[in-house]
């Protein structure tokens, strides 16, 4: 029997799965990729593929369980920094398998979609995976071409800080994360300390908070600003495709 990263037992169907709730919009949209019509049920924030029709079950940390058992799938997956605990136990007393990941490095989330895909789905490595390894399994670090702050919050000002998968990326890009050495992983800061932490250029994602044109840029007097689709620089799974050339193009 399979143990998730958390080191709970998973008792799978003796084949390939064939029913999966994802509750993971990253993981959705590499599901999807990979074979979408074993894919049942998928969160409200799941937006890729834009085409997507399955059955929604609300929100990553509101599912709706009932819902989710009506599906009768034979996993769902879930990642320790997105959803609930609680949703969790809730499920797996129903007697509903769920497969915890944790993810909060580019290394960790290129093992948890191996083994995911090949021992816990049992489908086969696929294509795009190991085009993502390719890009992105390097171990060693390439030189620093600019250094960046991402807020992901405004009023009050939030940033990504240490120990997360954004940090990591953005350094196997190249790009030094200013507050990677804050002791928290998502710190609250002051806009003016923001400007004046000394980054080449202050990176605004669409999510969680939708940084716009006109809704972000106008706080920074001093640091150069740049929008960038949140997806790029969260989710892993084939969206890290697009991440590596994207990110190729930030300069200091």
């Amino acid at each position: 029997m399979l143990t998730d990263d958390l080191g709970h037992p998973v008792e799978l169907p003796g084949g390939p799965v064939q029913r999966v709730v994802s509750l993971v919009p990253s993981l959705t949209e590499a599901i999807a990729a990979t074979r979408l019509e074993a894919l049942v049920g998928v969160t409200d924030w799941c937006t890729h593929p834009a085409d997507l029709d399955v059955t929604r079950v609300r929100g990553t940390k509101n599912p709706d369980r009932a819902a989710i058992l009506e599906l009768a799938p034979e996993l769902v997956v879930v990642v320790q920094e997105e959803n609930r605990e609680l949703d969790v136990r809730r499920l797996r007393e129903a007697g509903v398998p769920v497969w915890v990941a944790v993810i909060e490095s580019v290394p960790q989330s290129l093992q948890v979609m191996r083994q995911l895909f090949t021992e816990v789905l049992g489908w086969g490595a696929p294509g795009w995976l190991e085009q993502v390894e390719g890009l992105w399994g390097s171990p060693e670090l390439p030189p620093v071409r600019a250094s960046v702050a991402v807020p992901i919050w405004r009023d009050p000002w939030m940033v990504v800080g240490a120990r997360n998968f954004t940090t990591d990326l953005l350094a196997r890009a190249g790009l030094r994360n200013v507050n990677a050495d804050h002791e928290d992983r998502y710190p609250h800061v002051e806009v003016a300390d923001l400007d004046a932490v000394g980054a080449d250029v202050v990176l605004l994602p669409d999510e969680p908070y939708e940084f716009t044109a006109d809704d972000g840029p106008e706080a920074f007097a001093a640091t150069p600003t740049q929008l960038i689709s949140g997806r790029l620089i969260t989710w892993y799974g084939p969206a890290m495709l697009e991440a590596w050339e994207a990110l190729s193009t930030i300069e200091g």
